[in-house]
């Protein structure tokens, strides 16, 4: 049985509820129902009306009364079959009604809803990931779980590609607390057994914990689920096709692709964050060897691109205080990646780290936000040739009383990292000798979202020469080209490169046409890039 909206019988015209009271009532009716689900035999019968109206009182409803509404009316499913297609079928439902809900909505709280949505997917991906996919019947469904996560992917896309006065609606900023504790909403969708971190189970302890203790920006919830559905269509695609480099370069692409596609900081952040952790929270699924493959995709797809929403033109309208503790973690993160290597032998991927940091505008920006801050000449600083070197130097600040650091975290995290790092790596790319440099990376400047005139295009091309003078006459091997059936004969040998993608350009499908996409359509081939197609999988099971 597919979920729907579902119209009370006997409902009365709406009471007018504004302000205030709206919040009072939706406030006291939330915590009414959590009461109820503490109850023996709860019975939540009563509260689909309630919701209902809540739901249909406002022209853009909050997401409490979407959410609230979508898990009673999941609820009343009584899905009790352990079948993984049956509960595949659930999810599938259950993202229909939850987009034909938010129809209204700004992009953000449209994404953000998808939560219970990933949450019920994931479920099944680890269940199948059990069986090791034997019968047909289990490749059947892992296909479709592929599919599945595709169109949500689609929908995020479409979302994130929303316009509002000709710009780009990617991160709203506008008030967007919740109304209520961010705890009692998930405790609705968790059975008694399981604990509130299981809920956004890609995401690491100390981002679910802040999103549990302090009042939850909608914002950030969004830029957690893009992650968790960006690390799930990640991790979907090992075991099934290409392997080892071949699988690295393709799921590089696919990553940094997206990432530009999605122009969202809040998600960049989060995924920055937890590439601070020593392991991503993808145990359950994927082996230590490919987790470690996987992070490595995301050092290459984080460090070796400079994103142009970043730039902090860009990013007007966002919290200073945001965009500065992205940077600082950016540079935590790179300085600790290019160590990594180092310890690892791998000096030719530390170089392209160290070239891609010192020719980006990351440490500029760090630097101007400082100087600006205690008063100096920005033009008194020398050029930092290395993270570490800026490390210590905003370090050093802090020891003569300056706060460089927002972040108490950050900080400790910081000192630590200098502190267990070996001898200073100063890096000059003009030593760099052209047969050093690692013939796997390419390095890319994505420039989507900036205007065409000359002037920007000249800047473009200076700052992409200073990536290629970089990487010198990085190349890939000769057999280093993937073979697809819409490609060329075989024998052809292409660079893997960053394309450009604009999504703005295909946007004319709206997100409501989500909303009443059939099963069928769901199961269909997407337009979602894959980094592991279908029919590759099935070329290697044969």
């Amino acid at each position: 049985m597919s979920l729907s909206v579902i119209e009370p019988a006997n409902l009365q015209k709406f009471n007018l509820l504004v302000g205030e009271n709206y919040d009072l009532k939706l406030t006291q009716s939330i915590q009414n129902l959590v009461a109820e689900k503490c109850k023996k035999t709860p019975n939540f019968t009563h509260f689909i009306d309630i919701f209902y109206e809540l739901m249909q009182s406002k022209v853009e409803p909050p997401l409490e009364s979407i959410w609230v509404y979508s898990a009673l009316t999941f609820r009343s499913r009584n899905l009790t079959n352990d079948n993984p297609l049956d509960r595949l079928s659930a999810a599938r439902d259950l993202f229909q009604l939850i987009s034909a809900c938010s129809g209204s909505c700004n992009s953000s709280k449209s994404i953000a809803l998808l939560a219970p949505v990933v949450f019920e997917v994931y479920k099944v991906v680890v269940e199948l990931k059990g069986r090791h996919l034997g019968s047909k019947r289990e490749k059947k469904v892992f296909r479709e779980v592929k599919s599945l996560v595709d169109v949500i992917l689609g929908f995020i896309s479409v979302c994130c590609c929303d316009t509002s006065n000709g710009k780009r609606n990617v991160s709203e900023v506008t008030d967007l607390n919740l109304i209520v504790s961010f705890k009692d909403l998930v405790s609705l969708w968790m059975e008694k057994s399981e604990s509130f971190k299981s809920f956004l189970p890609l995401v690491n302890d100390e981002i679910c914990r802040e999103g549990s203790e302090r009042v939850c920006d909608v914002n950030y919830l969004a830029g957690m689920v893009i992650v968790e559905v960006f690390l799930l269509k990640l991790c979907l695609s090992f075991g099934v096709g290409m392997a080892g480099v071949d699988l690295e370069k393709d799921l590089t692409s696919w990553a940094v692709s997206s990432i530009t596609g999605f122009q969202n900081v809040f998600f960049f952040e989060t995924l920055v964050r937890m590439l601070l952790e020593p392991t991503l929270p993808v145990t359950s699924l994927l082996s230590s060897e490919h987790g470690v493959l996987l992070k490595k995709v995301l050092y290459d797809a984080v460090i070796l691109v400079e994103y142009s929403f970043l730039n902090p033109e860009s990013a007007v309208d966002l919290p200073v205080e945001l965009m500065k503790s992205l940077a600082m973690t950016r540079l935590i993160v790179t300085h600790e990646a290019i160590e990594l290597l180092r310890e690892d032998g791998d000096q030719k991927k530390a170089i392209s780290y160290a070239s891609a940091f010192s020719s980006s505008k990351l440490p500029s920006q760090i630097i101007k936000w400082i100087t600006n801050q205690i008063g100096m000449d920005e033009k008194e600083r020398s050029l930092v040739s290395s993270p570490k070197a800026l490390l210590k130097w905003l370090l050093s600040l802090e020891n003569q009383g300056i706060r460089a650091f927002d972040d108490k975290i950050l900080k400790s995290r910081a000192k630590l990292a200098v502190d267990n790092s070996k001898t200073d790596y100063e890096y000059q790319s003009s030593k760099v000798k052209r047969n050093e440099a690692s013939g796997d990376l390419l390095f890319y400047i994505d420039n989507k979202g900036e205007d065409e005139d000359e002037e920007d295009e000249e800047m473009n091309e200076s700052m992409s020469a200073a990536f290629v003078a970089a990487a010198h006459s990085m190349k890939l091997p000769k057999n280093g080209g993937r073979k697809r059936k819409e490609m060329g004969s075989a024998g052809n040998k292409k660079k893997i490169k960053y394309p450009k993608h604009d999504l703005s350009d295909n946007h004319g499908s709206t997100r409501e046409g989500f909303s009443s996409v059939s099963n069928e359509d769901l199961s269909s081939e997407s337009e979602v890039d894959d980094p592991i197609s279908d029919e590759d999988a099935e070329a290697v099971e044969q």
